[in-house]
């Protein structure tokens, strides 16, 4: 097993995230025949000059400073960890540069969080976006969390502004595969991995995490409102595992594993991309950049779970001179594979 110590797995996740993202950035919302026209074989995308990134990245970097600071000030709780990291969503959405055609649901809850009521008054209990997933990989690469603290900090970092538990549940499964991925799991497990955990996890509900947010729904109870989004998620899973039992590369895969406006679909079709080339990082990304969907979102979590697999070293290095935001992706990486 290859420790995150020796391959520098927060480093390459991080970048990983950042070049997908910026990869996507100028084929979100175009079909597959589109972006060959404008972009040429798929296997050959280049990235844009300027490599800029979208509020994916930008959102990932407020968490990480968030995160950072909470464990700073010691053991990371719910409560520890929520005040900093509403704090650094709100200067985001306050920001001149989140001009990246953010998320409506980050919009909405981050003006709501922009006061002194409740978190929880401020989730969007209706929305599964992947705009929670997408950001989430920093709570996979800080050191030192129990698997509690890890689902706890995935969980209330989505929660603050997509409180449907669909988009809970992707939120800890991705973090959950980045971190695995840190750790040294081998992608051919990967799958197995996260529906076992799932499964484990179906109907425990994160209260010392998540407080009374299944109050702000229409759920009879805390184990009823949380199962739904692990079942919503066990079947993206499954969708998965259907795609690569006939893997076809040269096919959208958003066609076998959705189209990544959600979460589940967002996570499904990341791990599809990174799963059908896991050696092969580039081409993940290439493949997730080409998709008809949410192409900058697939594509950023793709580059986190093969960055995070194969350390900074997949990426090119000419990519990476020239990603916006590098110096803090580097920093907030050396922080955390020291």
């Amino acid at each position: 097993m290859t420790t995150t110590r020796t391959k520098k797995a927060a480093t390459g996740a991080l970048l990983g995230l950042a070049l997908g993202d910026a990869l996507g950035f100028p084929t979100e919302f175009n079909d597959v025949p589109s972006i060959l026209a404008k972009c040429g074989p798929w296997r050959e995308m280049e990235l844009p000059k300027p490599a800029f990134v979208t509020d994916d990245t930008q959102m990932t970097l407020a968490l990480g400073r968030g995160l950072r600071t909470a464990m700073d000030r010691g053991l990371l709780t719910g409560l520890r960890l929520a005040r900093p990291v509403r704090e650094e969503y709100v200067d985001w959405y306050h920001s001149p540069d989140n001009n990246r055609a953010p998320g409506r649901t980050c919009l909405e809850a981050c003006h709501l969080l922009d006061g002194d009521r409740p978190w929880q008054e401020a989730s969007r209990t209706g929305s599964k976006g992947c705009g929670a997933n997408m950001r989430v990989a920093p709570i996979g690469l800080a050191p030192g969390l129990t698997d509690e603290q890890r689902s706890g900090a995935a969980q209330l970092q989505s929660a603050l502004t997509h409180g449907h538990p669909t988009a809970l549940a992707a939120s800890d499964l991705t973090a959950r595969a980045v971190y695995l991925l840190a750790r040294g799991t081998e992608p051919l497990g990967l799958i197995g991995q996260l529906r076992s955990y799932a499964y484990e996890n179906r109907e425990r509900y994160l209260d010392r995490w998540l407080g009374d947010l299944w109050r702000h729904t229409h759920d009879a109870s805390p184990e009823a409102y949380i199962s739904r989004g692990w079942d919503e998620c066990l079947a993206a899973l499954e969708t998965v595992q259907d795609a690569l039992r006939a893997p076809s590369p040269e096919t959208d895969p958003c066609e076998r594993t959705g189209d990544g406006w959600i979460a589940e679909h967002a996570l499904a079709t990341a791990l599809h991309c990174f799963l059908l080339f896991p050696d092969e990082p580039v081409t993940a990304l290439r493949r997730a950049a080409c998709t008809r969907g949410d192409s900058d979102s697939i594509a950023c979590l793709a580059g986190a779970l093969a960055g995070a697999h194969l350390g900074p070293d997949a990426w090119p290095a000419a990519w990476v001179e020239r990603i916006e935001y590098r110096d803090e992706l580097l920093e907030l990486g050396a922080l955390w594979d020291a």
